[in-house]
């Protein structure tokens, strides 16, 4: 066990990796001293990260690097690294450093005054954000407070200091569509809030783009509500009214010899109960869908390779990969020269060990 761990999903963050692991360290050193370990958590990068986490990690035994098998998805990243984490207290970060880990301190100073289990960051305000992405992350916030049966803090994302206590039962939890943020909320405990200012990205570009953010607004309502389902009851319980009263009108008018018109209305009429009756069997297939995949019962996350400190045995909700393939089979990698049969004499290629 080590007294800190800090963890850090990564997506396409090549950029940033060099500044945010001196960020991460000075930090961390300035709050517990030499007891702690960064784990960034590599999901499924298309730019040099890994790489680059490798080059990082050998220089830094503080420092583990965990490679995904492929892109699971910021919360499964997240949830990767918390698993493997070995720390009595996790800071979870994201690696665009809007969430300032020079923080950690007074997060920590808070934790202990307070007693808390979670010290969780609360945005003041929010730098570099369009107005639109402000606008709709605080409709959003407040949607999901008025829906949901638990008290999820306004205007808060993953930024946190959670204690081990707090992190054991968080690892109990075994759904596959996760909103960690919720889903901390949901433990209890002591849960503090701590404003700060998000500042801008330190480099590159949002990894979230409007398709994303609605389906991770869609995954937090249905992960944390049933509100959806009563809404559709609701619509039905209005329309049946409404064809009640319309049925009343019918029998109204063939009892005083009034002729029926209107064969728009009508149709008008039939478009909007088949909207309505859509929209039912699309929340329902949503929330059956959700029970299918869980009841798979696959891993949540597939970890292909780690650089720095191994993790075997700690990965309750994963799976951590053995050796590569060609590694089993009895086979080696090594670099091709001149004079090999690769064009151009360079690049790498397996070779038999008994040759």
């Amino acid at each position: 066990m080590t007294q800190l761990s800090i963890v850090v999903p990564c997506y396409n963050e090549e950029a940033c990796l060099d500044l945010l692991h001196r960020r991460l360290s000075a930090a961390a050193l300035a709050a517990v001293g030499q007891d702690y370990e960064i784990v960034l958590v590599n999901d499924g990068s298309k730019d040099g990260s890994w790489p680059l986490m490798q080059e990082l990690s050998a220089g830094d035994p503080r420092l583990t690097c965990v490679n995904l098998s492929r892109n699971h998805g910021h919360q499964l990243a997240l949830t990767a690294g918390l698993d493997l984490a070995r720390g009595d207290l996790i800071l979870i970060v994201d690696a665009d450093l809007q969430d300032p880990p020079e923080l950690l301190g007074p997060m920590l100073e808070t934790m202990r005054a307070q007693e808390a289990d979670v010290v969780y960051g609360v945005r003041g305000s929010r730098a570099g954000e369009t107005k639109f992405k402000k606008a709709t992350a605080h409709a959003f916030y407040r949607l999901l407070a008025s829906a949901t049966e638990i008290d999820i803090p306004l205007d808060a994302g993953d930024f946190r200091l959670m204690t081990r206590r707090a992190l054991d039962v968080l690892l109990a939890m075994p759904e596959q569509a996760r909103f960690i943020r919720g889903m901390v909320a949901w433990i209890g405990f002591r849960q503090v809030p701590f404003t700060y200012d998000r500042a801008e990205r330190a480099a590159g570009e949002t990894k979230y783009p409007l398709s994303k953010m609605l389906r991770f607004a869609f995954d937090a309502l249905t992960g944390f509500s049933s509100a959806p389902l009563k809404l559709a009851s609701h619509a039905g319980l209005l329309l049946s009214l409404g064809s009640l009263l319309i049925l009343f009108y019918i029998a109204y008018a063939f009892v005083s010899g009034q002729s029926i018109q209107g064969w728009t209305s009508l149709m008008l009429v039939v478009v909007i109960l088949g909207a309505v009756q859509m929209f039912v069997l699309a929340m329902m297939g949503e929330y059956i869908g959700r029970l299918y995949s869980q009841a798979k019962q696959r891993p949540l996350y597939i970890v292909s390779d780690i650089a720095g400190a191994p993790r075997e045995g700690r990965a309750k909700l994963g799976q951590v990969a053995g050796p590569a393939g060609f590694e089993r089979a009895g086979l080696q990698r090594v670099e091709a020269t001149a004079n090999s049969d690769s064009p151009g004499g360079s690049g790498t290629r397996p070779i038999n060990r008994a040759s």
